[in-house]
């Protein structure tokens, strides 16, 4: 047992650690600091949803908050007019967004790459508008208000740190489930396809099937995170789901690491606290021009989004995960070379001279 545990992969031991510390989480933090990890886990949901499809399937989309809302909206909808179980609308609210997202892809497999980016962003524009038409329906601009979730079956623990739970199983599985789909068969197709459509096809796969395949999975994952972030907050207006969500999210895809299943999850930690530390910090900071910083605080995010980009450009264009995998393997070849030394024995380039 214990050469098994000194045998395990390093990626096994992160893993654990990261698993100690979002199941220990609520016990060290507040309610309040709870509550912004549960939606640092929302975030990462939809991320990954995007991550399928741009990262695997090549295809880039600009209005992946469009699938949020729908989602959100969903649950909202069953909640407050029809009496629904909040817990039973998040895998409807889900799976009604995974058909619309696939029914979209079906239109989009015509479209090249800077018009399919321009067709989504016009979803993410025109959503706002659409869903204050139906008035009776979605209550226009005024929204909808939730009741804060209530822990089911007797459980002795607040809403926050109720939420915190069930967004975290749910995000385990769903990171699980796209683990599992991005190392078999249809992940290698989905690939390929990225990688060229004409030799994708020429070895048999089905390329507009899977093309459209991968809409509807990431539409899926965007519609499970609106559900939640529409139970979390207890309200959903047209303005939470303006189109700084759809640029938020993608950078968030681009910084995490696009191709990867933890990509995700530092896209979403950084999607969710650059914000509010960039504003923070500006303000401190003497050395920038008055002018300056009051125009940076105009701007809001898009400053912070803009400058992460380009670091991310320049520094690691793998994203965060390329960026701590060529850490480890540097750390890896020294730690090698130190025991290579302290044995007497010769570097393996030496060795074959």
């Amino acid at each position: 047992m214990v050469n098994r545990l000194r045998q395990a992969p390093p990626r096994s031991w992160l893993l654990l650690v990261v698993a100690i510390f979002f199941i220990g989480l609520p016990s060290v933090a507040t309610n309040f600091q709870t509550f912004e990890w549960a939606e640092v886990l929302i975030f990462a949901i939809a991320i990954m949803g995007l991550n399928i499809l741009i990262g695997y399937s090549g295809q880039l989309s600009l209005g992946h908050g469009a699938f949020m809302a729908l989602g959100a909206y969903t649950s909202a909808i069953l909640i407050h007019r029809y009496h629904v179980d909040y817990l039973a609308t998040i895998p409807v609210a889900g799976l009604l967004t995974g058909v619309v997202g696939f029914l979209f892809g079906i239109p989009a497999l015509r479209l090249s790459a800077l018009y399919l980016a321009l067709a989504t962003f016009a979803l993410a524009v025109v959503t706002p508008s659409l869903i204050k038409r139906p008035v009776d329906l979605t209550k226009g601009t005024e929204g909808i208000v939730l009741r804060a979730p209530v822990p089911p079956f007797g459980l002795q623990m607040t809403s926050e740190v109720w939420l915190y739970f069930l967004t975290l199983g749910i995000a385990a599985v769903l990171f699980w489930l796209a683990w599992n789909f991005v190392r078999h068969r249809p992940g290698r197709a989905l690939r390929a396809v990225r990688d060229g459509d004409v030799a994708a096809a020429a070895s048999g796969i089905n390329v507009a099937g899977y093309k459209t395949l991968a809409f509807g999975i990431s539409a899926f994952y965007g519609g499970i995170a609106g559900s939640l972030y529409g139970i979390a907050t207890a309200y959903v207006s047209p303005d939470s789901f303006p189109v700084s969500l759809s640029i938020l999210l993608l950078v968030g895809t681009v910084v995490g690491g696009l191709g990867t299943i933890p990509g995700p999850l530092l896209g979403g930690i950084a999607s969710f606290f650059l914000p509010i530390l960039s504003q923070q910090w500006v303000p401190t900071q003497v050395w920038i021009p008055p002018q300056v910083a009051s125009a940076i605080e105009k701007a809001g995010p898009a400053v912070s989004y803009g400058a992460l980009l380009i670091a991310i450009m320049i520094f690691a264009p793998n994203g965060g995960v390329g960026l701590i995998r060529a850490g480890y393997g540097i750390l890896e070849r020294r730690l090698r070379a130190a025991g290579d030394r302290g044995t007497g024995q010769a570097p393996p380039d030496a060795q074959t001279i």
